[in-house]
């Protein structure tokens, strides 16, 4: 076999593969420890939206100053959107402190 056709073959390979491949959106909510409950509303409302459509959300709890000190507050936070959220979401990434902020991301049920 010549060696160009075969290279021309795996690119057509590759780029069949890459045409089918599906793209997962990562949608973000960001919030702060001090966040009151009203506006927690809306953005578990359209992170719910978000999940039941199949995209990822991540949550990110953005702490200012000396509210790093108090960094349970942001874990209590994202525990308690992760059990709001259970029966649209699973948590693909468990809550995690990335410099200021904490982190965490949701993934869609697959029932």
């Amino acid at each position: 076999m010549d060696f160009g056709k075969f290279q021309y073959e795996q690119q057509r390979k590759e780029r069949k593969a890459r045409k089918n491949q599906q793209k997962v959106e990562v949608k973000e909510i960001q919030l702060k420890p001090k966040t009151d409950e009203h506006h927690l509303g809306f953005k578990l409302k359209r992170a719910r939206k978000w999940l039941e459509e199949g995209k990822k959300v991540r949550v990110r709890v953005r702490f200012r100053g000396r509210e790093i000190t108090h960094s349970h507050i942001g874990r209590e936070r994202l525990e308690e959107i992760l059990a709001e959220l259970s029966d649209v979401g699973v948590a693909e990434q468990k809550p995690s402190l990335e410099g200021k902020d904490m982190v965490m991301i949701l993934a869609p049920n697959t029932n």
